[in-house]
């Protein structure tokens, strides 16, 4: 069984959310347990550059991983913030870690609000459980 972090938000595309401590502040963005567990070993990762913006649902990278790869999209809108440069030379941090070390991207949102809009953990736990 996956595991599914009751503090985090989540998206029918298997990213999740971790809000930051203000409306504002910059939220983490990765992808969820299921997610990296469907996908099988991650062997690369390719993320977007600090101070790009996204809308929501944009592609803001790929992933790669030895049966597949995917694209990743932002479950909001705003501007790129930080991304996880330990992912450039060990993007099994997503497989080991998905919810912690393997943090992909933080944005400042542009719209704080979109953030009520995603799936909180029970709600998720449902979707994939179809």
């Amino acid at each position: 069984m996956a595991s599914i972090p009751g503090d985090l938000l989540y998206t029918e595309d298997h990213e999740y959310v971790r809000k930051g401590k203000g409306g504002g502040d910059p939220v983490e963005i990765g992808i969820t347990d299921y997610a990296q567990g469907e996908l099988g070993d991650i062997v690369y990762i390719e993320l977007p550059k600090v101070g790009t913006k996204v809308g929501k649902h944009d592609v803001f990278g790929t992933i790669e991983a030895v049966k597949a790869v995917s694209e990743l999209f932002s479950p909001i809108a705003g501007e790129v913030v930080a991304i996880n440069d330990r992912l450039d030379k060990e993007p099994a941090l997503v497989n080991s870690d998905p919810y912690g070390a393997g943090w992909m991207i933080k944005i400042k949102p542009s719209d704080p609000s979109e953030i009520s809009g995603l799936m909180k953990s029970d709600a998720y736990a449902k979707h994939i459980a179809k």
